[in-house]
C-alpha cells in the first residue's frame, strides 16, 4: 500500500512539472517570446508556438482528470476538470481573437462537448460498461466529422475530411491512455501520453497555417 501511495504522489509530482512547463510555454507565447531554444518573433510564429501550447496543454490535463476519476481520487479529478475547462475558455478566445466573437461563443460548447464524451467513456471504462464505453467512441467519431465542418466553415482551406481525420487521432490516442490508466499499467498510460501529445501539433500547426493565410494582414512580419 505504501508503495502504490508512493507511485501516485510522484506521478501527482510528474505532471505537475509538466503542466508548470506547458503553463509557462503558453504564457511565453501570449508575450511574444518563446521558453527556450532559437526564437523567431513573427506573429505567425507566436500564433503556431500559442496553438501548440494550448492543445498539448488539453492532452496533459485530460490524462490527469481520467487518471485522478479512474483512481478514485476525487479532489484532484475536480482539480484537474476545472483547469481542463479553462484551457478550453482560453482555446475558444484564441479563435475568437481571429474569427471573432461568433466564432469564440460557437467554439467553447463545441470543444466542451468532447470533452463530455471522454467522461463518458472513461466512466463506462470505471464501471466496466461495454454498451456505454462503445456509444462514447461513437459519439466521438461522429463528434470528429462535426468538428472538422466546423473548423472548415470558419477557414475554408482546411479540408473537412482532413480536420476530423486528425480529430479521430486525438480520439484514439487519448482513449489509450486512458485503457492503460484504466489497467492501473502507469508505464504504458505515460508512453502512451507522449504520441497523444505529440499528435495535438499536426492539428494546430495546419490550423494555424490556415489562419495565417486567411488574416495575412493580421500576421505580417515587422
Amino acid at each position: 500500500m505504501k508503495s502504490f501511495t508512493k507511485q501516485l504522489a510522484l506521478v501527482s509530482v510528474i505532471f505537475a512539472l509538466i503542466l508548470v512547463a506547458f503553463i509557462s510555454c503558453a504564457t511565453a507565447s501570449k508575450e511574444g517570446m518563446v521558453a527556450t531554444g532559437p526564437t523567431s518573433a513573427t506573429p505567425a510564429a507566436a500564433l503556431r508556438t500559442a496553438l501548440n501550447c494550448l492543445l498539448q496543454e488539453h492532452v496533459f490535463l485530460a490524462a490527469n482528470a481520467t487518471g485522478a476519476a479512474l483512481g478514485g481520487r476525487q479532489a484532484e479529478f475536480e482539480a484537474a476538470a476545472a483547469a481542463l475547462d479553462g484551457n478550453s475558455v482560453d482555446l475558444a478566445k484564441a479563435n475568437g481573437s481571429f474569427y471573432g466573437p461568433d466564432a469564440e461563443a460557437a467554439f467553447l460548447p463545441l470543444w466542451r462537448k468532447h470533452i463530455g464524451f471522454v467522461v463518458d467513456y472513461t466512466v463506462g471504462v470505471a464501471t466496466k460498461d461495454k454498451a456505454k464505453q462503445d456509444k462514447a467512441v461513437a459519439d466521438l467519431v461522429a463528434y470528429a466529422t462535426e468538428f472538422g465542418a466546423f473548423l472548415n466553415s470558419a477557414s475554408p482551406s482546411l479540408p473537412a475530411d482532413a480536420v476530423a481525420e486528425l480529430v479521430k487521432g486525438h480520439i484514439l490516442s487519448l482513449k489509450a491512455v486512458i485503457d492503460a490508466q484504466a489497467a492501473m499499467d502507469q508505464t504504458k498510460a505515460f508512453t502512451d501520453l507522449r504520441p497523444a501529445v505529440a499528435h495535438m501539433q499536426m492539428i494546430s500547426d495546419a490550423h494555424a497555417e490556415a489562419i495565417v493565410k486567411q488574416f495575412p494582414d493580421k500576421f505580417a512580419a515587422k
